[in-house]
C-alpha cells in the first residue's frame, strides 16, 4: 500500500519549509537595500555582491548536493542543511562588518542549497510519477511563499524592530525546523511501512563512483541546455525581484518601500503560480518543448515592454503578471530533465540544472548593479546611492540579453514527450 497523501506531503513540506526559508533569505536583501547600503556603507555593485554571495556557494554545491542525495538520502542533507542554515543566518544578523555580512551569506546559500533537489528526490519516493512535475510546481509555489514573506511583512517587521533582530528571529526558527526535519521525515516510504512510488533500483547508485555518475550525466545534451535556459528567465526574476525592482520602484517611480515590495512580490506570485501549471499543461499535451518555447517568448516579450517602453506605473504592475507567470517556464524544465537521463541519476542531473536559476541571479544581480555604479551621477539621499531611469535601463537591459540567448539555445533541446527517454 502507498503512503497516504497526507503523510506524504507533510514528508515533502518539511523540506519544502527549508526552500521557503531559504528563498525568504535570498530575496531579503531587496527591502533592505536602504540600510544594508548605509550600515555598510557600500555601492551598488558591492550590494549585489552581498546579495549574489548566497548564489556563489548556492550554486557551487548543486553538483555535490545532487550527488550526496543520491547517495545518502536527503533527511540526513535537509537536516544538516537547516542546521548550518540556522548559523550563517546569525552571523549575518549579527554581522559587524560587510566580510561578516558575506560570510553569513555565504554559509546561508550553501546550506539551503541542499532543499530543493532533496524535495526533488522525496517527490521521487513519495509520490507517483504523473505527480512529480506537480510537486516539483509546489516547490517554487513554497520558495515563492517566502519570496512574499520577505516583501510587505519583512518590510513591516524590519520598520518596527531592525533588520538586525528580525534575521536573528529567523536563525531560531531555522533552528527549529532542523529538528522537526529528523524527527519527521524519511528517505522512502518503505521506512514507514508502505509501498514506494520509486521505479528505478533502490541502492543501485550506492556503489557508482561519485565522478563517473557525473560525467554520465553531463553527456546527455539535454542537460547543459535545460541548465542554460534559467540562467536568463529565472535570473531576470531574481535579480528584479530579488534586489533591484525595490529601489527602481522607489526611485524611479517615486513608491514608498511597502509599495514598491507589494509590486515586487506581484511578480513573485505570478511565478510562483505559473511554475505549476505550466507543469502540468505540459504533461496534459504530452510534450514540453512547444510550451516551454511559447512561455518563453512571452515573458521576453513582457520584459521587453516593461523595460524600454515609457508605461505609466499601472501598465507595468499590469504587466509583471503574465511576464512572471511565463517565467514559471523552468518547472517545465525540472520535469524534462529528469527524463532525460536514467533515474538513478535523477538526483545528480537536478542538482545540475538547479544550478540555471541560480547562477541567473548570481552573475546578473552584481552585473545591474555594476551596470548602475557606471551610469551613476554621483547623487545621494541619507548615504544611499541614487540612481536614474536611464542607469537603470541600461542594467535591466542585461536581463533582456541574456534571455534572448536562452530562447535561442532552447530550440536545440529535444523532447522527451514526457517519458524517461533512457532506462
Amino acid at each position: 500500500m502507498f503512503p497516504p497523501a497526507s503523510l506524504a506531503w507533510t514528508v515533502w513540506g518539511l523540506g519544502a519549509l527549508l526552500y521557503l526559508i531559504g528563498f525568504y533569505l535570498r530575496v531579503a536583501p531587496a527591502v533592505i537595500t536602504d540600510q544594508l547600503m548605509t550600515e555598510f556603507a557600500i555601492g551598488g555593485a558591492a550590494l549585489g555582491n552581498l546579495s549574489a554571495f548566497y548564489f556563489y556557494s548556492y550554486v557551487a554545491m548543486q553538483i555535490p548536493t545532487g550527488m550526496i542525495a543520491d547517495r545518502w538520502g536527503p533527511r540526513r542533507l535537509l537536516t544538516v542543511g537547516a542546521g548550518v542554515a540556522a548559523l550563517g543566518t546569525a552571523l549575518f544578523a549579527f554581522a559587524p562588518t560587510i566580510f561578516w555580512a558575506n560570510m553569513g551569506r555565504l554559509l546561508i546559500g550553501a546550506s539551503v542549497a541542499v532543499a530543493f533537489v532533496s524535495m526533488l528526490k522525496l517527490a521521487s519516493h513519495w509520490f507517483a510519477p504523473k505527480q512529480y512535475a506537480l510537486a516539483s510546481g509546489m516547490a517554487l509555489l513554497m520558495g515563492v511563499v517566502g519570496g512574499v514573506v520577505a516583501g510587505v511583512p519583512l518590510r513591516f517587521l524590519v520598520e518596527a524592530f531592525g533588520w538586525r533582530p528580525v534575521m536573528g528571529v529567523s536563525a531560531a526558527l531555522t533552528a527549529l525546523l532542523c529538528v522537526a526535519t529528523w524527527l519527521r521525515v524519511r528517505d522512502d516510504p518503505a521506512q514507514r511501512g508502505y509501498a514506494s512510488h520509486f521505479q528505478g533500483v533502490h541502492g543501485s547508485h550506492a556503489g557508482a563512483p561519485v565522478l563517473r555518475g557525473l560525467m554520465e550525466v553531463l553527456s546527455f545534451r539535454n542537460v547543459w541546455i535545460l541548465t542554460a535556459v534559467p540562467i536568463g528567465f529565472s535570473g531576470a526574476v531574481l535579480t528584479f525581484a530579488g534586489l533591484w525592482g525595490v529601489p527602481y520602484l522607489r526611485q524611479v517611480h517615486g513608491l514608498d518601500p511597502k509599495a514598491a515590495a507589494a509590486i515586487t512580490s506581484t511578480l513573485l506570485v505570478a511565478w510562483a503560480l505559473g511554475g505549476p501549471m505550466l507543469g502540468s499543461w505540459s504533461e496534459r499535451m504530452g510534450r514540453r518543448k512547444p510550451l516551454y518555447l511559447a512561455a518563453s517568448g512571452v515573458a521576453l516579450l513582457g520584459w521587453m515592454a516593461i523595460v524600454f517602453l515609457p508605461l505609466p506605473l499601472w501598465a507595468i504592475v499590469v504587466l509583471l503578471v503574465p511576464t512572471g507567470f511565463a517565467s514559471g517556464n523552468i518547472i517545465i524544465g525540472f520535469a524534462w530533465a529528469k527524463e532525460s537521463v536514467p533515474l538513478r541519476l535523477v538526483g545528480t542531473a537536478s542538482g545540475f540544472c538547479n544550478m540555471g536559476p541560480l547562477l541567473g541571479g548570481m552573475l546578473l544581480q552584481p552585473a545591474v548593479g555594476w551596470m548602475l555604479d557606471r551610469r551613476w551621477d554621483g547623487a545621494l539621499a541619507a548615504g544611499v546611492r541614487i540612481y536614474d531611469a536611464a542607469g537603470y535601463r541600461a542594467g535591466f537591459t542585461l536581463m533582456l540579453v541574456a534571455m534572448a540567448i536562452a530562447a535561442v539555445i532552447l530550440i536545440f533541446a529535444r523532447e522527451s514527450h514526457c517519458r524517461q527517454m533512457h532506462d
